[in-house]
């Protein structure tokens, strides 16, 4: 089946990344892409300062335009972090996923919050404004069962392994790596959990704005279970495509058959929630 990731140009007006956002889903529902992804935060600009502005409730404004148009293209859309959810008073990064009913099939709150300090680079801290979730994300598809995580989520193995447990064949992260973080370590953690666990690894980001506060490093990438780039966009909004071969992905296991040949006995890892 063919994935389309969307390298969104993200502005300060939330209508108007609703209606890009959408006309680039359209589009590539009409080049055949079953299944699209957003960028994390797709709807507003990224950073502690707007979360609270831009927060909208589940269902809301956001995710109602995100299922029509799941619905209008008959696909199975993932919503990046399409908004910062308000829920109880707390504040969450949160994707969806819509089928090609328009019905809501997952949400994802982010499990790992991206609180980090790097010296005379970068200082970022979600945990001022943002609460973790507490859950795995998961849903069906015809084609195979897709796991979620979110931008951050991508650093810890043992939640890619988890879903390789549970038969996901196909993980998708939307994410905002940055200047910093992105050339060191975005395209090397997706390959990392793509072999590991052999399956497609998808890592969708925001285009990059010099002039934002917050500036993305784009590159959104898609990775087959043998750890080969099989698409990369680069910098500016794009859309790109790829087809996941299920065959492909079924032969590489036969080859080397690690999954049934972990040492249970020895170690392993459990969803406890």
């Amino acid at each position: 089946f063919r994935l389309a990731l969307i390298q969104l140009h993200v502005s300060a007006v939330k209508s108007d990344n609703l209606q890009r956002a959408c006309g680039l889903v359209r589009e590539a529902s009409a080049k055949g892409a079953k299944v699209v992804a957003l960028p994390e935060c797709f709807n507003s600009p990224y950073g502690t300062q707007y979360f609270k502005e831009y927060a909208e409730k589940i269902p809301g404004e956001s995710t109602q335009k995100l299922s029509e148009v799941a619905k209008e293209c008959s696909i199975y859309l993932v919503g990046g972090r399409s908004i910062p959810e308000e829920d109880g008073g707390k504040l969450y990064n949160t994707c969806t996923v819509f089928g090609p009913d328009g019905a809501m099939l997952a949400k994802h709150r982010k499990v790992h919050l991206f609180d980090i300090n790097i010296p005379g680079k970068i200082q970022f801290k979600e945990s001022e404004t943002l609460s973790p979730g507490n859950s795995f994300s998961m849903f069906d598809t015809p084609y195979c069962k897709v796991g979620l995580g979110i931008c951050y989520d991508i650093r810890f193995a043992e939640m890619a392994q988890i879903y390789g447990q549970k038969g996901c064949q196909l993980l998708i992260y939307p994410g905002a790596f940055n200047l910093t973080t992105g050339p060191a370590h975005w395209e090397l953690l997706q390959r990392g959990r793509a072999v590991d666990n052999q399956v497609y690894v998808a890592a969708v980001s925001p285009a990059r704005d010099e002039k934002a506060s917050y500036v993305a490093w784009g590159h959104s990438t898609v990775v087959n279970p043998w750890g080969e780039v099989i698409a990369k966009a680069g910098a500016e909004e794009t859309v790109i495509y790829t087809d996941i071969d299920l065959k492909k992905l079924a032969e590489i296991r036969q080859q080397i058959p690690i999954l049934g040949q972990k040492r249970c006995d020895l170690y392993g890892r459990e969803m406890k929630k």
